[in-house]
């Protein structure tokens, strides 16, 4: 397929742009930026899919040149993996804004793709969206980056129903790997190459942590699923490690204890702060659905990664 992906400089949309490339499809990545303003990891996956897919920077999602991308009639899906995601844990994440840059110009894009034949297309969503997984009732918005993707989607879905474009959503749990920016398994994993204790403050979170290479795999056969059966409307959640988010690092430490020569020492403190949901997952287990992927490759590549010097 020839598929039009946005977002590919991301931690996620690398590791889809890579899988999709691999599977044998022709990506084209329209960049916000210019790769040489990008830095740190991101530049570094950008610098890896140079030569996997082709790149046009400074082409926003709903500017003209993309509009003139989406009429080209060439493409088999649109991929719209892009996101405002700046700060998306502060409390004083801007929503509106946020709403603003997944969605600008959304009619215009449709009318374009519309234009140009192109049958279908996926949204990236996020289980912290209103209504999205599992867990405490009722599935509020997690915060005011859940909010802008509830938002969007609901743009989305009115605006693709309104123009008969079948629309289908992948929902992210808690993706983790190597090139992710640091969040919760890099904060570990800094700590335990210097040799320090990390210290895991919110133990008693149920969360769904998916290894970043397994939730790709999920991903290409739902792109695949939706250009392939045009469907009006579908919906993948997939889902990784379920647990309290103590017993999550506790399982990172043993799998890095195994093949790195690191004390990966934890403190589990006692919770006292509750002011996000206390369980929220995804519903559809991946594994079962990906036989060729190998549990212990990607902890070997994980390992691997956190191992070497940071740049």
């Amino acid at each position: 397929m020839r598929i039009l992906f946005t977002g590919a400089s991301s931690f996620t949309g690398y590791w889809f742009a890579r899988e999709l490339v691999q599977a044998g499809h022709e990506l084209t990545c329209p960049l916000r930026g210019r790769l040489e303003d990008y830095a740190g990891v991101r530049r570094r996956r950008a610098e890896a899919l140079k030569s996997l897919v082709r790149f046009l920077p400074g082409t926003s999602f709903g500017a003209e040149g993309f509009l003139k991308l989406a009429r080209d009639g060439s493409w088999d899906v649109l991929c719209h993996h892009a996101a405002e995601v700046t700060n998306y844990k502060s409390p004083e994440f801007d929503a509106q804004a946020a709403l603003h840059h997944n969605t600008l110009n959304l009619p215009g894009v449709l009318e374009a793709l519309k234009s140009g034949g192109v049958p279908a297309m996926v949204l990236t969503g996020t289980v912290f969206e209103s209504g999205e997984g599992a867990g405490d009732e009722p599935l509020r918005a997690f915060s005011p980056y859940g909010l802008s993707k509830t938002l969007t989607w609901e743009m989305f879905l009115y605006y693709c129903t309104r123009a008969e474009l079948p629309l289908g959503k992948f929902v992210i749990p808690n993706p983790f790997g190597p090139l992710e920016e640091e969040r919760f398994t890099g904060y570990l994993m800094s700590n335990w190459r210097e040799g320090r204790i990390a210290a895991v403050k919110t133990p008693a979170y149920v969360r769904d942590n998916i290894p970043v290479d397994l939730l790709a795999s999920m991903y290409r056969q739902f792109v695949e699923t939706v250009a392939a059966r045009k469907p009006p409307l579908s919906r993948f959640n997939p889902s990784g490690y379920v647990s309290e988010q103590g017993a999550f690092a506790q399982r990172v430490a043993r799998e890095t204890q195994a093949r790195l020569d690191w004390a990966c020492e934890l403190e589990l403190w006692q919770q006292t702060d509750f002011s996000e949901p206390l369980r929220r997952i995804n519903r559809e287990p991946a594994a079962p659905l990906a036989p060729a992927w190998d549990e212990t490759a990607f902890w070997d590549a994980f390992a691997e990664f956190y191992s070497r010097p940071r740049p």
